[in-house]
């Protein structure tokens, strides 16, 4: 338990090692070692057996700070004993970024637990659970004692197995919560007070008289209605909230290959950006280095279908300005490719460049060349890395598919802040002046 928590602030007094604990309302972190809590959580379960009421006890499984390497002859890190000494939960750690969802068919307050622990930091650990018995050798060999009572799950991790969870024993007396180390205790402690302690032991809170207990049965219709309505509004807040940031973390998974590749990646990765646009754009690509096997021909052949015009497409990385020559890479395919696919014949070809990838995407040139000479006298398009990511980031399919295949493009929104500016402050470049689409109205062609 942190020092210095403010438990009156919460209605809470606590009692420690030594204490009478007969008269309290939940157990948090009880021992199970002899002197060190387990005379005080025994008296808490058997008073509150005789009163006939719930014990709520709250322990909390794993270390954030313990990130040694993993026991090799257990899938397991983590345990809290809950229950007789036969039965435990055991934890295993969960990889960093899991994010948790709510189980299915949770009552008021375990659904409150689930929205508060939802608010962890993203960064927290979480570890799935397990219910365990004990096997123990002997002289006569080894017995085994199956875990006693069940696990009710209250999140669960993205193949369902229960991260928080509360064990609750055959004889249904005690509710035994599992949660993850980390746990913000104010807002535990708040949720203790104004919903497990209501909804499960709420004759704990009738006899202290707390002023923090509003009963029920002492409520109004109109009282019962609005406070039922804001239940049901918590719920579907957090039921909207986990869908919204499950479609965010799919939509940056799909997102993040493209955007490294296109603005930092060199090789496979850039290729692959690449290609990603060009089919996101509605264009049909083939990987040449498969296709023909290895390294004989440009990267891909990119098409709006299965007529042409076809494209064949270079592309590049270079840490520093790009070299002119390159073309000529370029070049030698397109003249090399007849005897290569006679079947299909090329329009023309497209070098890609990822120019200056060194560089923070704002302080890049947004042109692979800026010589005018040789820009005039250009043979083949060049496209920046940067140009096909500001389209590809603005949906701008109309814009990859005539830069790509060289019909006549539309200009391309362009987004604030936009990364194909050259510098801090300098506005984007115009497509409509662009020196490919002049490229495009000329003769040059291979």
């Amino acid at each position: 338990m942190p020092a210095g928590l403010d438990w009156a602030r919460h209605g809470f007094q606590p009692r420690w090692l030594g204490m009478e604990t007969s008269d309290c309302a939940v157990a948090i972190e009880p021992g199970h070692f002899s002197g060190r809590g387990d005379d005080e959580r025994d008296r808490f379960l058997a008073a509150s057996a005789r009163r006939g009421e719930l014990a709520l006890v709250i322990s909390v499984i794993g270390d954030v700070d313990d990130d040694g390497p993993r026991r090799v002859l257990s899938r397991f890190d983590a345990s809290v004993q809950v229950g007789d000494i036969f039965t435990s939960v055991a934890g295993r750690r969960l990889p960093a970024g899991s994010r948790p969802t709510i189980a299915p068919d949770l009552g008021a307050a375990d659904r409150d637990l689930a929205i508060r622990l939802l608010t962890r930091p993203p960064d927290a650990p979480w570890w799935t659970l397990d219910l365990h018995g004990a096997t123990l050798s002997g002289s006569n060999g080894q017995i085994h004692h199956p875990p006693e009572g069940q696990l009710e799950p209250i999140l669960v991790d993205a193949l369902g197995d229960p991260v928080v969870a509360a064990w609750v024993p055959p004889a249904g007396d005690q509710r035994w919560y599992v949660i993850p180390d980390a746990t913000p205790w104010d807002n535990l402690l708040g949720w203790l007070i104004h919903s497990a302690l209501p909804a499960y032991a709420p004759a704990v809170l009738r006899r202290a008289r707390s002023p923090h207990f509003i009963d029920p049965d002492l409520q109004t219709g109109d009282e019962l209605a609005a406070r039922l309505a804001l239940t049901e509004l918590k719920a579907r807040y957090a039921e909207e909230k986990t869908l919204l940031e499950q479609q965010l973390r799919a939509a940056e998974q799909r997102a993040e290959p493209v955007r490294y590749g296109l603005l930092y990646g060199s090789g496979d990765d850039l290729v692959a950006a690449v290609a990603a646009v060009c089919t996101a754009a509605g264009l049909h690509t083939v990987a040449l280095d498969q296709d023909l096997g290895g390294t004989k021909s440009a990267d891909l052949l990119v098409s709006a279908g299965d007529a042409p015009p076809r494209q064949l497409v270079e592309i590049k990385a270079v840490g520093g300005a790009a070299q002119e020559s390159l073309v000529g890479h370029l070049q030698r395919h397109l003249d090399t490719w007849p005897q290569l696919r006679p079947d299909l014949p090329v329009t023309g070809g497209v070098l890609v460049v990822n120019h200056q990838h060194k560089l923070p995407p704002a302080e890049r040139p947004a042109q692979v060349y800026t010589r005018p000479e040789f820009v005039a006298s250009l043979p083949v398009t060049v496209l920046s890395s940067m140009e096909l990511f500001g389209w590809w980031r603005a949906g701008d399919w109309p814009a990859i598919r005539s830069a790509i295949l060289g019909a006549e493009p539309t200009a391309a929104p362009v987004p604030p802040q936009s990364p194909t500016a050259s510098h801090p402050g300098q506005a984007p470049p115009d497509p409509s002046r662009s020196w490919w689409r002049r490229r495009r109205s000329g003769t040059a062609t291979a």
